[in-house]
């Protein structure tokens, strides 16, 4: 057994693979779990439908799935799992079975989760409180509380005003309006989640933006979900005004439907990052190509910009990346693939010169501020992340030791923290495929999307 998984649940560091002489042997096919985002908006709407459906290639064991699950099941939509990939959903029918005196969900840190699920609340009968853990009760959901406001449900705080937790106390379903205004929102999944329930609504939902959408990839993402499953969508081209009702017919909600969700591209970074540290090393992640709802698929492209080689391989329906003898360092706008900024700051520590991340304000409210987070870290092997820069306050910059990384047999041992964030584990681990003695703490925080990180990384590494 590897050490990886004997000590996952140990608070103690985890040893990472320092393979950069190796690298040129490594021939990957790596198989990443479902995506995060695919499958609980699928589980959304799969819980508010009518019948049964199904969730193949679903994300089922990851910490967030089972959260949005339980919190489903309370709800009382149907939900099994036959096996770590499937999952069955009987939905509720557009309204959810909530007693007289309402329910309360605990989502921990499950972000997506919580915003979904408040939104959600507008098809109660009753009040629903959402609540979290420590973190989720710093992280903002006031301007979603504020939408919810405007369409006639009842909103109120239990702790600090603007973050949970919250109680949604909605009005009758023949009151609820059908038009929200935001301005510049901290999270595109505030939008998300009102198109999500936007099929039921008997007048459907206009959403108008008075700025550009937050990481729009993901709102085009709902959108295309939701078409795909037969609601009515529109939206003009740059989405400051989307919409999404019933079907043409006017038929409310949805039919039941199965469904395959695409692997996690967000969790693909990771290996084709790996890959492209490692001269000469490939990886390729099976059925991530083509046609994607997931903006993290364009990954790629950013590091062929960095001077990896990217080619697809249509056997597999894969797209294979391969490392190269220097990175440069890259100008990239992550509004689009914010989770996959992490990934992206860790390789430009490795890079020829100064990196520039645009597009990265979002970090600062995930399960951890990943840009402090990230300056701290990466402080502890020589590289420097400046925040503001140039004045903006949406950009990193990241600038790698003169005489770049240390990365000789002799380099002092790290141990990096991670801040109970997946993210940052999962990034930072990609420093020991290049330089020795490197430590995770916390490694089972992986968990929370990716249970088999580990090992998928071992067997990367070990790949030829």
């Amino acid at each position: 057994m590897s050490d990886h998984r004997a000590m996952l649940a140990d608070p103690y560091p985890v040893r990472t693979p320092a393979l950069s002489a190796a690298g040129s042997a490594i021939d990957a096919i790596v198989r990443v779990p479902g995506s995060k985002s695919l499958t609980n908006r699928a589980l959304l709407l799969a819980g508010l439908a009518e019948g049964t459906s199904t969730l193949r290639g679903a994300l089922v064991r990851a910490d967030d799935t089972q959260r949005m699950i339980g919190a489903l099941r309370v709800l009382g939509a149907g939900i099994d799992a036959p096996d770590d990939h499937t999952l069955l959903v009987t939905g509720v029918g557009g309204r959810w079975h909530v007693p007289p005196e309402g329910v309360r969900v605990d989502l921990n840190n499950a972000g997506t989760a919580t915003r979904f699920l408040a939104a959600a609340a507008l098809l109660a009968g009753a009040p629903v409180t959402i609540d979290g853990n420590e973190r989720m009760r710093q992280r903002p959901i006031g301007e979603l509380g504020f939408a919810l406001k405007s369409l006639g449900a009842e909103v109120s705080w239990g702790g600090v005003p603007g973050c949970p937790p919250l109680t949604i106390t909605p009005p009758p379903i023949a009151e609820v309006g059908e038009l929200v205004t935001f301005g510049r929102t901290k999270s595109s999944q505030f939008i998300s989640a009102l198109l999500l329930v936007a099929p039921w609504l008997p007048r459907g939902l206009t959403i108008r933006l008075e700025a550009d959408p937050t990481s729009s990839s993901y709102v085009s993402m709902t959108l295309e979900l939701l078409a795909r499953l037969g609601a009515s969508v529109r939206s003009s081209a740059d989405l400051r005004v989307v919409r999404a009702g019933p079907e043409a017919d006017g038929t409310p909600g949805l039919r039941p439907f199965e469904i395959d969700i695409e692997p996690d591209a967000s969790a693909a970074t990771y290996f084709w990052a790996g890959a492209a540290l490692l001269p000469g090393a490939k990886a390729r992640i099976a059925g991530l190509a083509g046609a994607s709802l997931q903006g993290d698929s364009g990954f790629p492209d950013l590091l062929a910009r960095m001077g990896a080689r990217v080619a697809g391989d249509h056997r597999d329906d894969a797209v294979v990346v391969q490392g190269s003898k220097r990175l440069r360092a890259i100008l990239a706008d992550m509004e689009d693939m914010p989770d996959a900024a992490v990934t992206l700051a860790v390789l430009a520590g490795f890079a020829e010169g100064t990196s520039v991340l645009r597009g990265v304000r979002t970090l600062r409210v995930k399960e951890s501020d990943r840009i402090a987070a990230l300056a701290t870290e990466l402080a502890k092997i020589g590289v420097h992340v400046a925040t503001d820069v140039g004045g903006d306050d949406d950009a990193i910059s990241i600038t790698p030791p003169a005489q770049g990384v240390d990365c000789g047999p002799s380099a002092a041992p790290v141990e990096f923290d991670t801040y109970r964030d997946h993210r940052i584990a999962m990034g930072l681990a990609l420093v020991g495929l290049r330089r020795p003695n490197v430590f995770i703490r916390d490694p089972g925080c992986v968990d929370k999307t990716f249970p088999g990180y580990w090992d998928e990384l071992e067997r990367f590494v070990r790949a030829r």
